[in-house]
């Protein structure tokens, strides 16, 4: 078996600046990216079906992918709105801006140009935009009430804010990513970002508890901490990227926008917990009220 150890860091040889310059840079430009994509689009990311409604059919092409895309641009009308390849074989999951009853004149038109339909489904727009509501309201929820949880267990307002500033920034940067990645917005990505608030808030109170709450140098506790928190982190990093692998080659674009976001959001906190959170504990354990 692979025996896998945490390095030591020397963390003396930086300043809390230093240290929190480059987690605050990428949150900042993370930012830009969201706010510019809003107001170009009204939206901070893009939603998908599940928000949107419409219909998303799975047709089997046969041909090269350039043949293949070409003939469905040809086939459809109104054209698709995305056009997904599935890698394993040669099939194409296209979505398209329209209610039920369209979907059944898709299938005919692609039956009618010698395509198989392997699948479809549809969501009405009434229905997609409560459960847009009810995505945004759950993630909110989840959010302020960790802010809360957190100021309740350290009453403190600096090993408290870093915390939420982490787990902020954990959410921010993974949906910028998104937006330049072109990953929608769905039930299964909003479940992913839900994943990233519980993933940044264990390593960041396995970092403050082990400072704040136990004996030790400073130091030391920060290697016990990045010990088990570090490890933790890349083993489940390891296991999203395998998914994100293994979905996207066979084609499961659910699991893959999943696995994707996780992979962003659990590189993230690694450098948010030991960067910026690290940060303001060393200033609030030497320099701020904890003197």
């Amino acid at each position: 078996m692979v025996a896998f150890e945490v390095p030591e860091i020397d963390y003396t040889r930086y300043t809390n600046r230093q240290l929190a310059a480059v987690p605050l840079g990428v949150l900042v430009v993370a930012l830009l990216i969201i706010g510019g994509w809003y107001v170009a689009t009204g939206a901070p990311v893009d939603p998908g079906l599940d928000f949107t409604g419409g219909a998303e059919i799975r047709v089997a092409v046969d041909g090269s992918d350039s043949e293949a895309r070409e003939q469905i641009q040809q086939t459809f009308d109104p054209a698709p709105e995305t056009i997904r390849s599935v890698p394993s074989d040669n099939t194409y999951i296209l979505s398209f801006q329209t209610d039920e009853t369209g979907v059944s004149a898709l299938e005919t038109q692609a039956r009618d140009a010698g395509m198989e339909v392997e699948s479809s489904y549809t969501v009405s727009a009434a229905f997609g935009s409560r459960t847009q509501q009810l995505a945004f309201g759950g993630v909110a929820f989840a959010f302020l009430g960790m802010s809360a949880l957190v100021f309740l267990m350290f009453r403190t307002f600096v090993p408290s804010i870093a915390v939420v500033i982490s787990a902020f920034s954990d959410i921010v940067i993974p949906v910028a990513l998104m937006n330049v990645l072109g990953i929608e917005l769905t039930l299964g990505t909003v479940a992913a970002l839900l994943m990233i608030i519980g993933y940044s808030v264990d390593s960041d109170i396995l970092l403050n508890n082990h400072i704040l709450r136990r004996s030790g140098d400073f130091y030391e506790s920060t290697h016990r901490a990045m010990r088990t928190g570090v490890t933790m982190t890349l083993t489940s990093l390891s296991a999203m990227v395998v998914m994100t692998i293994v979905a996207t080659l066979f084609g499961i674009q659910l699991l893959a926008a999943i696995g994707t976001v996780l992979v962003f959001g659990l590189a993230t906190d690694l450098m948010n917990t030991y960067m910026l959170n690290l940060s303001l504990l060393r200033w609030y354990k030497y320099e701020g009220v904890a003197n």
